[in-house]
């Protein structure tokens, strides 16, 4: 049995690299979407955080991270030069 060149095997982990890199960004969307809905029955973030134990920070980033995602281009403030 011919061992896989090593240019093959590259491009078959690059590919592997940007199916779970696709897969993250999937599951960190729908995880966003589950904490807002935390939010939302508990009353805040830190709610949220403690019922989950983790940090508030840890929580308001990982929400504000996908509101980025999602905000279309050219709506965030506006900026001066």
């Amino acid at each position: 049995m011919e061992p896989i060149p090593w240019r093959e095997r590259v491009r078959q982990e690059d590919a592997l690299l940007e199916q779970l890199e696709g897969l993250v960004a999937d599951s960190a969307k729908r995880r966003a979407e589950a904490l807002r809905e935390g939010v939302a029955e508990l009353g805040s973030v830190y709610a949220v955080a403690k019922d989950r134990g983790k940090s508030w920070t840890a929580i308001d980033k990982a929400i504000k991270k996908q509101d980025k995602k999602n905000r279309p281009a050219g709506t965030g403030p506006a900026t001066t030069e």
